[in-house]
């Protein structure tokens, strides 16, 4: 992550900057941040798990969304962009005037932890997407290891942890049961 905008900017601005942009910006209360590219390992688990999420909820409600889904957490002033997101009910979208349209309402959220972004995501990150009613889920994935932490929700001010490592077979996400090899199916890891 680099901060792409050393002045603040309006939400407006933001956008703006975003639909010429290149790069995926996430927006944090003013600032602009680039979100720079993943390595393999990371690429492999997203790819895996978006299509075991989906073929899991292909028959549900839900919609499995890929890094490309800006979320918007209002209570943070932030705008991100998930690896994945889960959403179960009917999809809330804050309508952008440049085409761009931010989910309001995820129920599950995933990052690919890396370098880079492991201690934004346990720490500032989640603290903010825990101010999301919606979410029921919060799921880390370690792309250094085969390691899958679930944050279920468990009221509003608790979230039950499960750590799920190479001793477990099944990793439980939302409904779905999901084997720990496929999820790390052709990763290396350095």
């Amino acid at each position: 992550m680099t901060t792409f905008a050393t002045n603040l900017v309006s939400v407006d601005e933001y956008f703006e900057i975003l639909l010429k942009s290149d790069v995926k910006l996430e927006y944090h209360a003013g600032s602009i941040v680039a979100m720079t590219g993943a390595q393999p390992a990371h690429n492999r688990i997203s790819i895996s798990l978006s299509f075991l999420l989906e073929g899991c909820l292909r028959a549900s409600k839900c919609l499995v969304l890929n890094s490309d889904q800006l979320v918007k957490i209002e209570a943070c002033q932030k705008y991100t962009f998930p690896d994945l997101v889960i959403v179960c009910e009917d999809a809330i979208y804050e309508k952008s005037p440049n085409g761009l349209d931010a989910l309001e309402n995820p129920s599950i959220i995933i990052e690919v932890s890396s370098d880079s972004t492991e201690l934004y995501d346990r720490s500032e990150k989640f603290k903010c997407y825990q101010t999301l009613d919606s979410l029921n889920e919060y799921v880390l994935v370690s792309s250094k290891k085969k390691q899958v932490e679930v944050f279920k929700r468990f009221n509003e001010k608790e979230w039950l942890l499960h750590i799920y490592s190479e001793n477990d077979n099944l990793v439980k996400i939302g409904n779905c049961e999901l084997l720990l090899e496929d999820i790390y199916n052709k990763v290396t890891f350095a």
